[in-house]
């Protein structure tokens, strides 16, 4: 008995160590917009971020994330990131949503720190070649950038105006958007008359901004805001200007503005944003988010911010099979070789196949909820840009621009 006791504790802790191994908890932080001009889009992405937890959860993998308020601010997110970073000491970070908001985390904690950092949002053409991330490699995203978004928004616009301005927030998502279409649609014989900047804080009047870009009666005004900008601009541009042609975009795509202006007033007027493909794993992911919460609301980024989670769990796993540590830089190398092809193709929600060919050695090829998550050197994907309009108290989907002109 006293030989056999020895033997019986020192298996018992091995399978205690082998369980504890085998379910090690992995922190994953999210910083999206609760709070600020974005506020309207945070808590539904973070729904799609919890939906791919739970799922990774029930196929086997201890995936948990630590939601953190970007506040739609540098200053706040910042310190937001370094909290998740030095003292969650999280793997990755999912967010943020705006571009003004991911470059200068990306730039100060993230890339500095070595932490993945995947952005479900941000579509700012300057995050493609972000200095600080050149080398590191640590910062991508899962919607595409506004290089893609602005020439179909251009083209757009030309196809029903001949003059345009445009009022955009002052960040590198408004710029970048703003520069974009006013390239496209010139290219097409329209001629922009102005494009003015307005301040990342909202604030409760743009009368001035407005008299600026309605100067030379522009045919269609780009709204390149946030919700909680064009909610008080374009109403003013309505009452006091008698102005209501707006070209919207994925962030005015708002059920706020909608209901601020009134809905008769945005009634048939379209936009763009980062569409989604329609496939298999798009269907799968809208029956799992609607069993989950009741209803996908049509906003914008929800799958992206769903990927986003998703492809950090598959990578994680990626490295745990190989017996390499869960650390960012294992994350990070597995990346692209659990979302780009080849392998066998995953769907949304399949993470147990996913993990069991994984076990067995074999390749995957994870084809997200928007799209296929093919990241190239940059990190960057290229997803579809939809054409939608505001019709009904909602917004409708009428094109997905899948073919994107070299501009």
């Amino acid at each position: 008995m006293k030989k056999v006791l020895p033997v019986f504790i020192l298996l018992v802790f091995v399978l205690a160590f082998t369980a504890t191994g085998f379910s090690q908890e992995v922190k994953v932080g999210t910083l999206l917009s609760h709070t600020g001009p974005l506020k309207e889009f945070g808590p539904n992405l973070k729904n799609g971020c919890a939906l791919a937890e739970k799922q990774l959860k029930m196929a086997g993998f201890n995936l948990r994330l630590i939601h953190e308020d970007s506040e739609t601010s540098a200053i706040p997110a910042t310190n937001a990131a370094k909290k998740l970073v030095e003292v969650d000491r999280v793997v990755a970070i999912v967010g943020a949503l705006a571009s003004g908001v991911t470059v200068p985390v990306a730039e100060s904690v993230t890339c500095p720190s070595g932490v993945v950092h995947i952005s479900p949002a941000s579509t700012s053409p300057l995050i493609t070649v972000l200095p600080a991330d050149k080398e590191a490699d640590m910062l991508f995203r899962t919607c595409p950038s506004d290089a893609l978004q602005g020439v179909i928004s251009g083209k757009l616009a030309a196809g029903i105006a001949k003059t345009a301005s445009a009022i955009y927030v002052n960040n590198p998502y408004g710029q970048g958007l703003a520069e974009q279409f006013k390239k496209s649609f010139e290219k097409r014989g329209g001629k922009i008359q102005t494009l003015v900047p307005h301040d990342e804080k909202a604030a409760e009047s743009y009368t001035a901004e407005l008299k600026k870009a309605l100067e030379g009666k522009p045919d269609i005004v780009g709204a390149f805001s946030y919700p909680e900008h064009g909610k008080v601009y374009i109403k003013e541009a309505i009452e006091f200007f008698k102005f209501n042609n707006f070209l919207y975009c994925d962030g005015t795509k708002s059920f706020d503005i909608a209901q601020a202006v009134g809905t008769e007033n945005v009634e048939g007027k379209f936009g763009t944003a980062p569409g989604t493909a329609k496939g298999t794993s798009y269907d799968i992911f809208v029956a799992d988010y609607k069993a989950e919460y009741g209803t996908l609301p049509p906003l914008p980024f929800i799958t992206n911010a769903y990927d986003a989670t998703a492809v950090i769990g598959l990578a994680a796993y990626a490295a745990k099979v190989n017996n390499m540590p869960i650390n960012s830089k294992n994350i990070r190398d597995n990346l692209r070789k659990i979302s780009n092809p080849p392998g066998e193709v995953v769907n949304c929600g399949e993470f147990k196949k996913a993990f069991d060919l994984l076990k067995e050695g074999k390749e995957i090829n994870y084809e997200g909820a928007a799209g296929s998550v093919d990241f190239d050197a940059n990190g960057d994907v290229i997803t579809p840009i939809e054409v939608w309009k505001y019709q009904g108290g909602g917004m409708i989907t009428t094109t997905l621009e899948f073919e994107i002109p070299k501009e």
